[in-house]
C-alpha cells in the first residue's frame, strides 16, 4: 500500500468545502483512497445506483446518508444539480466527496459546475517519491523555497531509473516484474478502461478510428501539437481531432503544455506541446518493453522527457507554491523543455538522457537568462550521479541527476 501525497490535500479540502471532486485516470488509486474514509460509499458502476440517480437526481441526493462518497461520478453528471440544491439548503463542509475517471466539470452533461461549492483535486499515477515512501517530499516546493540547496540526488542505479521509466506510475504495474506481464496489463488498461471512459465522456461513433488516432499521437509525445498533420496521418477531420484530443485530456491520458511568453521576446512559438501523462503507457505504445530496448531506442530522449513531464505534473499539482508550467521555443529554434514560474521566480529545465553534461547543453538556458531582467535558475536533468555547477555571472546553472525525483 502506497501513502499518497493527495491524502493530506483531500483532508484539507473536505474541511473547507461542502463538496470535493477527486478526479484522475482509471486505476490511479482514487477508490482505494476514498474507501479508507469513514463515510457512506456509493459507486455508479452499480447499475441500480446509476438508474436511481438518473431517474430522480434531487430525490436520490436527499435520500443519501451523509457524509457520502459518490464514486465514478462521470457516469451520472446530471446528479450535480441535486448536489447543488442539497448544499444550498444546508451547507456543511465535507458532505460530498465525488470521484471521477474524467473531469466531470468539463463534461457537456454537467450543466452546473457547482461554482463556489466544490474544490477539485487531480490525482495522478504514483510519483517516484510516493513509490519510494517519500510522499511528503516535493521538489518543486523545495526548489522555489531553497533553490538548488533544497534538493539532493539519491544515487539510484541507471537500470533502476530505466525500470521506473518503463513501469510508469500506475499502482498495479508496480507489482508486475515480467515484461510479458506488464504488456498484458497495459493492453488490458487501454482496451478496458481508456476505450470505456472515452465512451462515457463524449460521442464516439468509431472506436477503431479513435484507437488508430491514439496510436498515431503516442509517438508525438514531447512534440508541438500540429493538428493538420495529425488529421492527415489519421485520415480524420480537424474537428474530429479536436474532439478526440479533448476527450483524452478529460480522462487524463494526455496533457497539452502551454507555450511560454513574456516581454523577453516577441518571437515565441505559441503552439502547445503534447505529452502522454505516463511514461509506462508511452513506452508500451511505442513497443519499448525492456531495459535494453529503452537504452537503444530512437525515442529514448522523448521517453525521458515524458517521464520528467509526468513527475513535474505531479509535483506542481500537489505543491504549495503552485507555479505555472510552460515549454519554451522561439522562431530561431531556441528551446527549453520546461519553464516553471511563480511570481518573480523562474526555473528553466532541460532534459538529457545522457550520463554526462557539457556547457553546450546550457546554451539556450544561458540565452534565456541573458534576456531576462530577473534571476533564473537553470537546470539540466541528466542520468549521472552528482549535482554539478555550470553557472557564471549571468546566472545559476546546474546539472542535476534525475534521481532527485526518487
Amino acid at each position: 500500500m502506497f501513502t499518497r501525497t493527495a491524502i493530506s490535500i483531500l483532508y484539507e479540502a473536505l474541511a473547507i468545502s461542502p463538496a470535493v471532486l477527486l478526479s484522475g485516470a482509471r486505476q490511479v488509486g482514487k477508490s482505494t483512497l476514498c474507501l479508507g474514509q469513514d463515510r457512506e460509499y456509493r459507486v455508479f458502476d452499480d447499475l441500480s445506483e446509476r438508474e436511481a440517480a438518473l431517474n430522480d437526481a434531487i430525490g436520490y441526493v436527499v435520500s443519501l446518508p451523509k457524509p457520502v462518497t459518490l464514486d465514478e461520478i462521470q457516469k451520472v453528471p446530471e446528479i450535480l444539480e441535486g448536489i447543488k440544491i442539497d448544499i444550498d439548503k444546508k451547507r456543511i463542509n465535507g458532505t460530498f466527496l465525488l470521484t471521477g475517471s474524467a473531469n466531470v466539470l468539463d463534461m457537456k452533461k454537467a450543466k452546473d459546475t457547482l461554482a463556489g461549492r466544490i474544490i477539485e483535486i487531480v490525482m495522478w499515477p504514483l510519483s517516484q517519491k510516493e513509490i519510494n515512501g517519500k510522499h511528503e517530499e516535493n521538489i518543486i516546493d523545495a526548489l522555489f523555497a531553497h533553490g538548488i540547496s533544497g534538493i539532493q540526488a539519491t544515487g539510484i542505479s541507471y537500470d533502476a531509473l530505466l525500470k521506473a521509466i518503463l513501469s510508469g506510475g500506475y499502482p498495479e504495474i508496480q507489482k508486475i516484474e515480467s515484461v510479458r506481464g506488464r504488456a498484458l496489463w497495459f493492453n488490458s488498461y487501454i482496451s478496458t478502461y481508456v476505450e470505456r471512459d472515452i465512451r462515457d465522456v463524449g460521442e464516439l461513433r468509431d472506436i477503431s478510428a479513435f484507437i488508430k488516432f491514439f496510436n498515431i499521437i503516442a509517438p508525438r509525445s514531447c512534440g508541438l501539437l500540429n493538428k493538420s498533420d495529425i488529421a492527415s496521418d489519421a485520415a480524420l477531420t480537424e474537428p474530429t481531432i479536436n474532439n478526440y484530443l479533448s476527450m483524452l485530456e478529460m480522462i487524463y491520458q494526455i496533457s497539452l503544455l502551454k507555450a511560454y511568453s513574456s516581454n523577453v521576446s516577441k518571437r515565441f512559438i505559441k503552439s502547445p506541446k503534447l505529452y502522454m501523462t505516463d511514461s509506462g503507457v508511452f513506452c508500451h505504445l511505442l513497443g519499448v518493453t525492456g531495459l535494453e530496448e529503452l537504452h537503444e531506442s530512437n525515442h529514448k530522449g522523448n521517453i525521458f522527457e515524458t517521464f520528467v513531464y509526468s513527475e513535474l505534473l505531479k509535483h506542481t499539482s500537489y505543491s504549495i507554491s503552485q507555479p505555472s508550467l510552460f515549454h519554451y521555443r522561439t522562431n530561431d529554434k531556441k528551446e527549453i523543455d520546461f519553464i516553471l514560474e511563480k511570481g518573480n521566480k523562474t526555473i528553466a529545465i532541460e532534459v538529457k538522457a545522457s550520463h554526462t553534461v557539457k556547457k553546450e547543453d546550457f546554451k539556450h538556458i544561458a540565452d534565456f537568462q541573458s534576456k531576462s531582467t530577473q534571476k533564473i535558475l537553470g537546470i539540466v536533468l541528466y542520468s549521472g550521479e552528482h549535482i554539478l555547477p555550470f553557472g557564471d555571472e549571468a546566472g545559476e546553472r546546474y546539472a542535476v541527476p534525475l534521481s532527485v525525483f526518487f
